[in-house]
């Protein structure tokens, strides 16, 4: 087995079992489907390395894209941590949001627009050469058939 590429551990604690501990509470949310979201990537497991390989990955992949394709272009909440200028700083970070959301709405509309082009144009590649791949099957198949499955034919 080859070294870990950094280790951790102090005095009275026990890097293993902690590590254990975060394996097991990772795989039980897993089962659960909390890191469904598109955001968070099974990094072990779905890597584009796997995507040569693994035909379950470029489905995954494909959905995870179209889930994550828009930018949310919501609205949020100002806040601040600084309580004594808090109030004063929330102001001015509205004024400045008020002054600038109607660029950051057209990048964020224009940047939808591509995001949803290009899932679109790699959803289409990927029926298309799964659509071709049935016919060449197909096609494979009805020769095998006919030939008999002997040379020569």
């Amino acid at each position: 087995m080859s070294e870990p590429l950094f280790q951790i551990g102090a005095d009275g604690v026990d890097a293993a079992a902690i590590e254990a501990e975060i394996r097991s509470s990772v795989d039980s949310r897993i089962t659960a489907g909390a890191f469904a979201d598109a955001r968070i990537g099974r990094a072990e497991r779905l890597t584009l390395v796997n995507l040569r390989r693994d035909g379950a990955f470029i489905t995954h992949y494909l959905r995870s894209l179209r889930d994550a394709v828009e930018v949310d272009i919501s609205d949020f909440e100002i806040r601040e941590r600084r309580a004594g200028l808090a109030p004063l700083l929330v102001r001015l970070k509205k004024a400045i949001w008020g002054l600038l959301r109607f660029y950051t709405y057209r990048l964020w509309s224009q940047q939808n627009q591509v995001n949803s082009m290009l899932a679109a144009g790699l959803e289409g590649i990927d029926e298309q050469y799964a659509a071709k791949i049935r016919r060449l099957e197909e096609r494979l198949a009805e020769l095998e058939r006919r030939g008999g499955g002997t040379q020569g034919g």
